[in-house]
């Protein structure tokens, strides 16, 4: 990315980034045109490349964007003080669902470049996703006093999943295309995190 890029206004900048995040959200990395990005963005194509050297690097610069407005809003949520799994989890998603009302078009990107498969961008995605999880993860995992859960309960899995669980909460909440109503979502992942409790807390 050409630093010239943080030279614009904020407004400007976040309009190119709106125009990213949504164009993106809608299509598929390959079939999302750099043409539709600036048309979106109010600019001409030659400037969008002026500022993103390609459609790659405008992708990635999106995801690390989406990423850091995430971990903002987890560390508003204090996601990651409490010594409680659920609660933590809880926190978590109540911050992701505040970033989805906020942000819909970032939240839809997030997730679609999850799945994203092109392996133009797919490999960077990945490896970026694992390094941030796997931090987590191992954070999340020091903090668990075994003698909460059921005998013989593998931790590590058990956690895995209800991430992935959780994050397939997302994807279906973003795959709506309705108004996010916050309380109602919420109100659901609460059901859910009580059913995790009691399958598997002793």
């Amino acid at each position: 990315m050409n630093e010239r890029f943080y030279t614009l206004p904020s407004e400007k900048q976040q309009k190119i980034i709106n125009a990213g995040f949504r164009v993106f959200s809608q299509n598929s990395y390959r079939k999302s045109p750099m043409q539709e990005i600036a048309d979106e963005a109010g600019i001409s194509k030659s400037l969008l490349f002026h500022y993103f050297r390609n459609k790659k690097d405008l992708y990635l610069f999106l995801w690390n964007t989406a990423s850091d407005i995430t971990c903002e809003y987890l560390a508003l949520s204090h996601c990651y003080d409490s010594e409680d799994l659920f609660e933590m989890m809880e926190r978590g998603m109540y911050a992701k669902i505040q970033i989805m009302c906020r942000y819909p078009d970032m939240a839809a990107f997030a997730m679609k470049a999850f799945y994203e498969k092109d392996e133009a961008v797919r490999q960077d995605i990945q490896e970026s996703y694992r390094e941030h999880f796997n931090r987590k993860a191992a954070d999340a995992l020091t903090r668990l006093n075994p003698e909460d859960f059921i005998p013989g309960l593998d931790l590590k899995m058990m956690h895995r999943q209800i991430y992935l669980m959780s994050v397939g909460y997302l994807w279906e909440i973003s795959q709506r295309g309705d108004t996010l109503d916050a309380g109602e979502l919420k109100k659901t992942f609460s059901e859910m995190l009580l059913f995790w409790k009691s399958v598997y807390l002793r």
